[in-house]
């Protein structure tokens, strides 16, 4: 009997405003954090082995999803690690560009996607990232058996909004970093942090909260959504 190795530890990491939202309606990328809070982020981020956003987010932001500090990068090395995490994204339909940042930037790099999606990604990105399907839909729970075949020890989930709620309603993440900026979005249609659903024990149960610390103006909360509350 095939033994799977140990899934990743799955980190969800979040900026939002006081009301909850991860961006505005405008064309241009809303910043959360600020300066302190962004090398904090690095900072896990050079401690993850993966990083993974959304095909949204990537259409959205174009980011390049990188561990910015050259120190950073090469403590990595001197581990005997990449410089870079791997880095993961995930698409039902297969419908990203290859000229996205994302791709051109950092080492190697995982496309996750379903049957349907699996041959217009593969003739899409020619090589630049491995192309697994999970079947005919998305299977995080296998996504996180492959990730942990490859060796990824700890995940870090950067969104968006779809992302996060599904791991999260799925009982699959160990870990919240929640960054609460000090702004007020005020739009009905602007994207949030989680959508509706069904989460694991309902409005009632409180998780663990692991820290609080203030970050400049930006206040950072560490929950472990599943370990119940102590109060």
């Amino acid at each position: 009997m095939e033994t799977l190795m140990p899934r990743p530890y799955v980190l969800l990491s979040v900026a939002t405003s006081i009301d909850g939202h991860i961006d505005d309606t405008s064309p241009d990328r809303l910043l959360l954090s600020n300066s302190e809070d962004f090398d904090r982020v690095d900072q896990v981020r050079a401690e993850s082995d993966a990083i993974l956003i959304g095909a949204g987010t990537m259409r959205a932001d174009n980011p390049r999803l990188l561990v910015n500090s050259e120190e950073r990068r090469a403590a990595r090395v001197a581990a005997g690690k990449p410089a870079y995490p791997l880095k993961v994204t995930i698409s039902a339909s297969g419908d990203l560009d290859a000229d996205l940042k994302f791709w051109h930037h950092g080492d190697a790099k995982v496309a996750y996607t379903t049957d349907a999606g699996a041959e217009k990604l593969r003739e899409r990105l020619a090589g630049l990232a491995d192309v697994v399907t999970l079947g005919e839909s998305i299977d995080l729970g296998r996504l996180l058996d492959d990730l942990g075949e490859r060796g990824v020890q700890q995940l870090m989930v950067e969104g968006g909004g779809s992302i996060h709620t599904a791991f999260l309603s799925q009982g699959l993440a160990d870990e919240i970093h929640l960054a609460i900026a000090p702004l007020v979005v005020g739009q009905a249609d602007a994207p949030s942090f989680l959508n509706p659903a069904s989460y694991p024990g309902g409005s009632t149960r409180r998780m663990k909260l692991a820290e609080a610390r203030t970050i400049g103006d930006v206040v950072l909360l560490r929950y472990l959504p599943k370990q119940e509350s102590e109060q």
